[in-house]
């Protein structure tokens, strides 16, 4: 639970006046905190327990918010199903690679795909209906693509609330901690170095996957341009989604691409992707396959000791990079259409992804 003591040592920091929040490390990784200052002044109850308490709490509520998850995908998608249906689905999606690292690690990936898709999920018209995204895009940056998406969809007052709640945490991180507030936003949030090394196979998103390719550390153009191809495809076929919940899923799948660093555990949203790949009409195998995609673990098979990552040959690749290469194709196949559609169901190939992630979806 190497996240927690991060989470723990920032809420320290705060207590001690948030002077240091962005200048300590902490366990044998020297990790440091990469969070906007909002976060921090969350964490501040992690500093007040002891650290047995504090990881019992996490290990118990991320397990919780699994079943929360599943429970809001079912309702989103529309499948009705009894508790004991969604506590067994739980039980199963609790082996995801990405949520299982997410409890191993600690993490709050699972807490904001809950609050997102909570938000997402009420009715049309319900008050301040978005205000939730935009606090968690106050905690984490990546959920921003959602506020875009709202925006293109025009959903306009949902994504005027979302802004509203971004601004308003950001608002609350400088009267609370001012100069941690004016490093972060100046400084820290383009230091992407911090975060952690892009090319190792810990990182699933499309410059994880561009840089291992190349056997570049640092892309650049290489990786910015498919990256900024990749994120107008991606909204485009959210916006141009045939249900909000294709569209929601769509825009997460672009969020997890185009971000500069996308850890395998962040890929939670794996749990509403698969619900909507069974639920709206896509092939069942799909979804059978996507579940075995996300439980295989092909990343950790490969020697990723030091720089080893960056020297794989060519086969080990795809296994290297599964998420983003499963994202892809599924995006490909969205923005494609019924065209892709009905090739497939002629029997026509579409490249090959492991394990076959390139079934296509009717729009």
């Amino acid at each position: 639970m190497a996240d927690v003591l991060v989470y723990r040592a920032e809420g320290a920091a705060v207590l001690a006046g948030g002077g240091d929040l962005y200048g300590f490390t902490v366990t044998e990784w020297q990790l440091p905190a990469t969070y906007p200052p909002f976060a921090a002044l969350l964490f501040v109850p992690a500093a007040w327990v002891p650290l047995g308490v504090l990881k019992a709490v996490f290990l118990f509520g991320n397990i919780g918010l699994v079943v929360v998850l599943v429970r809001l995908s079912c309702r989103f998608v529309g499948l009705r199903v009894t508790w004991a249906a969604v506590c067994a689905v739980a039980a199963f999606a609790l082996w995801l690679e990405p949520v299982f690292q997410t409890v191993l690690f600690g993490q709050i990936n699972l807490a904001l795909a809950c609050l997102i898709l909570w938000d997402l999920t009420r009715p049309p018209g319900a008050s301040y209906k978005g205000l939730a995204l935009g606090i968690a895009t106050g905690i984490k940056l990546t959920p921003a693509v959602f506020i875009v998406y709202l925006f293109l969809a025009g959903r306009r007052r949902e994504a005027a609330h979302a802004v509203a709640g971004f601004v308003g945490t950001v608002a609350v991180g400088a009267l609370v901690l001012p100069y941690a507030s004016g490093e972060f936003w100046t400084r820290r949030l383009y230091e992407t170095g911090r975060v952690g090394k892009a090319w190792i196979v810990d990182n699933q998103s499309l410059q994880g996957l561009v840089a291992r390719v190349l056997h570049e550390a640092e892309p650049g153009l290489l990786w910015a341009v498919p990256a900024a191809a990749v994120g107008v495809a991606g909204l485009y076929a959210a916006r141009a989604a045939r249900t909000p919940a294709r569209g929601v899923v769509l825009a997460a799948l672009t969020a997890l691409l185009v971000s500069p660093i996308s850890w395998s555990h962040h890929w939670v949203w794996c749990v509403p992707l698969i619900a909507v790949v069974w639920a709206e009409g896509w092939r069942r195998r799909t979804a059978w396959a996507l579940a075995a995609l996300f439980t295989a673990r092909t990343m950790w098979l490969l020697p990723h000791e030091g720089d080893l990552d960056l020297h794989l040959a060519w086969w080990q690749q795809p296994l290297a990079s599964p998420y983003p290469l499963a994202g892809v194709a599924l995006l490909g196949c969205a923005v494609a259409g019924p065209t892709a559609t009905r090739s497939l169901h002629r029997g026509a190939a579409l490249p090959t992804l492991p394990p076959k992630a390139a079934d296509c979806p009717s729009r």
